[in-house]
């Protein structure tokens, strides 16, 4: 493995001169979309997604850390542990079944002169959970961070067509698995440590055919705004994440694909995010630079209000 360092590794993907954030990221329509197989693929994501590997520039603001991000194979997940690298931050990739992808994430991870360790499984079973934490420490020596942002979603016309079992599987990913995540960490987290979970607009703005989803996400920020007030005594910090829409695998491969192709058009942007968009919202919530900052909730929403 390379020397530790805090820096960027070189990609092939061309960053965009524009200083106009319209023009940004990729615009709808996406012609070239296509279904995605669940759970989700970079390799078959068209357009590809932007996670920063030629952009995100470290400047040491997690150096000697030690994180755990769940869901880190791709999209959101992938670019907040590339971005915790390059600030100096080493990096538990927590993810389900996809090797090719976590792969890639240890690449981008090692890449920047820290250290991966990546761990497969399913976050909806508790045993699982407290596994996971249980290996970082005992891989990487303590845990500083911790990102709850790996999440299940599916959509359907009516409630009515939502399988009784999906429903509690979706519960079980987006909740219990941060509700059992935390429990493991908080029996390691210094004083200084932090908790970032990830809500969506969704949970002020609910869309009717992710009712399940958009549930836990409205459940995800009133826990991390709870649990904030307990732990701050503890010198703990929790705070939550909102994205908008964003572009990752998770989307073709669980809405239509005629919502696929127009995916993120109703945003004053125009467009969804990309995953280096929400990077910097995690680096600094994960920082000292955000030291006064506990039970709150930070939109990253292409201009859609949060109440």
């Amino acid at each position: 493995m390379a020397a530790r360092k805090t820096g960027s590794t070189r990609s092939t993907r061309k960053t965009t001169r524009t200083k106009n954030p319209r023009e940004r990221g990729a615009k709808p329509p996406f012609p070239k979309a296509r279904k995605v197989r669940a759970p989700g693929l970079e390799s078959e994501l068209r357009p590809a997604a932007d996670h920063g590997e030629t952009s995100y520039r470290g400047s040491g603001r997690l150096e000697g850390k030690v994180a755990l991000v769940t869901g880190a194979d791709s999209g959101i997940g992938r670019a907040v542990a590339l971005a915790f690298a390059r600030e100096g931050a080493d990096v538990a990739i927590s993810y389900l079944s996809e090797e090719e992808d976590a792969a890639e994430t240890v690449r981008l991870v090692e890449g920047a002169g820290r250290r991966a360790v990546s761990i497969a499984g399913d976050i909806s079973r508790e045993a699982h959970c407290r596994r996971v934490v249980e290996r970082t420490v005992r891989r990487l020596g303590r845990l500083d961070i911790l990102v709850n942002n790996a999440a299940f979603q599916r959509t359907h016309e009516s409630m009515l067509d939502i399988p009784s079992a999906e429903f509690e599987y979706t519960f079980r990913t987006n909740v219990f698995a941060m509700f059992w995540l935390c429990q493991a960490a908080l029996e390691h987290l210094p004083e200084g440590g932090v908790i970032i979970n990830t809500a969506s607009i969704q949970a002020y703005q609910p869309s009717p055919t992710l009712l399940a989803y958009a549930s836990t996400k409205g459940a995800i920020v009133t826990f991390s705004k709870a649990l904030s007030e307990e732990v701050i005594k503890r010198g703990i910090r929790v705070n939550v994440v909102a994205p908008g829409p964003v572009w990752t695998p998770l989307i073709p491969s669980t809405m239509p694909l005629e919502d696929v192709k127009t995916f993120g058009k109703d945003t004053p942007l125009g467009r969804p995010g990309q995953p280096a968009e929400l990077a910097p919202a995690y680096v600094f919530l994960a920082s000292d630079d955000s030291r006064y900052i506990t039970g709150e909730v930070i939109g990253v929403t292409g201009g859609q209000p949060l109440p």
